[in-house]
């Protein structure tokens, strides 16, 4: 996508007007509370393919059942594991809804992830087949921090030096399963001292995007990362070096979060990361994931 704004394109109500970044677009004139029409659809479905990152911004009061409706028109959503219902408050929503927040009830917190940084990472990538998109919508959000930003995995394989992107072809990476992307260790897992002994999927470094068929350097996350077959030195000197260009500033947009924002993004060709905020603030975030959609 070129990184200068283009004219808004519109079908009907709703148009799509580029962030003039290297990814994003917000989503104009449609109201997320009705289900897309198959046109609405087609639209969204189309600026998503060209912008990776859409914003759906104005939609204060979705409902989790509304934001399940918009999202499973994308593809089948992930469920999360029951045993995440046991945080406080969050028993009464659909399995499909996951909660991100630092809130405390009853000595519990609602959700997941705190306050603290998230760092770059793309969605649950130590699966074997992750998750094909995500979808976050605000409900409670800090007066300062808390943003959330993104990097066009197309921009950081197209700008590749021709030396490095011929190194980097074949190559395959172990994603690391033990940590989530605060940096906690995950139930059940031991600490990751060396990482060729990292345990998680392992994926190829470029990969080729379903829909576009373009090339995207497919990272994961750093932490505990390791390049298959290479001594363990060059695989962090080169992966170091990968990650550097991917997070550059100009192939970043960062979103700065109002109540009833929603934001979608595709998993497969981008990375995000989110500011660290006051915790004595609140944050309360519903997050959908969803998955591809099997052939028939």
């Amino acid at each position: 996508m070129s990184a200068q704004a283009q004219p808004s394109r519109m079908d009907g109500t709703i148009s799509v007007v580029p962030t003039g970044a290297a990814l994003g677009a917000d989503i104009v004139g449609y109201d997320m509370r009705q289900p897309p029409t198959e046109e609405q659809l087609a639209v969204i479905e189309q600026a998503w393919a060209d912008h990776l990152v859409l914003r759906f911004r104005g939609n204060p009061g979705l409902t989790g059942e509304q934001l399940i409706r918009f999202s499973s028109a994308l593809g089948p959503l992930d469920k999360r594991p029951v045993k995440g219902s046991l945080r406080g408050g969050t028993n009464d929503l659909p399995l499909e809804i996951n909660v991100i927040s630092n809130i405390v009830v009853d000595g519990k917190p609602i959700g997941g992830l705190g306050a603290g940084e998230a760092e770059w990472h793309s969605d649950m990538t130590y699966k074997d087949v992750p998750p094909k998109a995500s979808c976050l919508y605000s409900l409670e959000i800090p007066p300062s921090g808390g943003g959330t930003s993104f990097v066009n995995m197309y921009k950081a394989y197209d700008d590749l030096p021709p030396e490095l992107k011929r190194r980097v072809e074949g190559l395959r990476c172990v994603h690391d399963a033990s940590i989530n992307s605060t940096g906690e260790l995950r139930e059940g897992y031991v600490a990751v001292n060396d990482p060729r002994q990292t345990i998680g999927a392992i994926h190829s470094v470029v990969k080729v995007h379903p829909v576009t068929g373009r090339k995207c350097l497919f990272l994961g996350r750093r932490r505990n990362a390791y390049l298959v077959g290479l001594p363990l030195e060059e695989s962090e000197a080169l992966l170091d070096t990968l990650w550097a260009h991917a997070t550059r500033p100009e192939a970043r947009w960062t979103q700065v979060w109002q109540v009833g924002d929603a934001i979608l993004w595709d998993n497969r060709c981008t990375m995000h990361q989110r500011d660290a905020f006051d915790s004595a603030s609140r944050r309360l975030m519903y997050r959908t994931q969803i998955g591809e959609r099997l052939a028939a």
